[in-house]
C-alpha cells in the first residue's frame, strides 16, 4: 500500500493550530509529513511578529519531534526543480511567492502532496496539491 506522505505548508499548518477539523483530519491520516526549512522560516517569522512568540515555538517544536514529522533538505536538486518551475510559470505569465516556488520544488523532488490553503499551487505542473474544503 501507498504511504500517504505529505509536505505540510505555512498556511496549513497555520490552519492547524487554529484548529481547523479538515486540516487536521489530512495531518492525522499522514503517514509522512514533511516540512523544509523555508516552511520554518516563515513559521518562524510569523511567530516573531505575533503576540504568543514563545507558545508557538513550544508547539512547533512539539510537533517537530513527532516520528512522523521530517525537516528535508533543500539541495543542488531542489535548486534545479525551482528554476524549472520558475521560469514555467515566468512563460506562462502566472508567478507565485517565491518561498512557494522552493516549497514546489521540494514536493516535486521528494514525491510529496503539499497541503495548502493557497490556490496558487495549483499552477504549478507536476506537483500533487491537497486544499482542504
Amino acid at each position: 500500500m501507498e504511504k500517504n506522505r505529505i509536505i505540510l505548508d505555512t498556511s496549513a499548518y497555520s490552519e492547524y493550530l487554529k484548529g481547523n477539523e479538515a486540516v487536521k483530519s489530512i495531518i492525522q491520516q499522514a503517514d509522512e509529513i514533511s516540512v523544509t526549512p523555508v516552511i520554518l522560516g516563515e513559521l518562524i517569522s510569523g511567530f516573531v511578529k505575533g503576540r504568543y512568540e514563545k507558545k508557538n515555538r513550544h508547539l512547533l517544536n512539539e510537533f517537530l519531534t513527532s516520528p512522523r514529522v521530517s525537516i528535508i533538505e533543500i539541495d543542488e536538486e531542489t535548486s534545479e526543480r525551482y528554476a524549472i518551475i520558475i521560469n514555467y510559470l515566468r512563460e506562462q505569465g502566472t508567478p507565485i511567492p517565491t518561498n512557494d516556488i522552493w516549497i514546489a520544488a521540494s514536493a516535486m523532488q521528494y514525491g510529496l502532496k503539499i497541503l495548502t490553503t493557497d490556490k496558487h499551487y495549483l499552477k504549478v505542473p507536476l506537483v500533487l496539491v491537497e486544499i482542504p474544503s
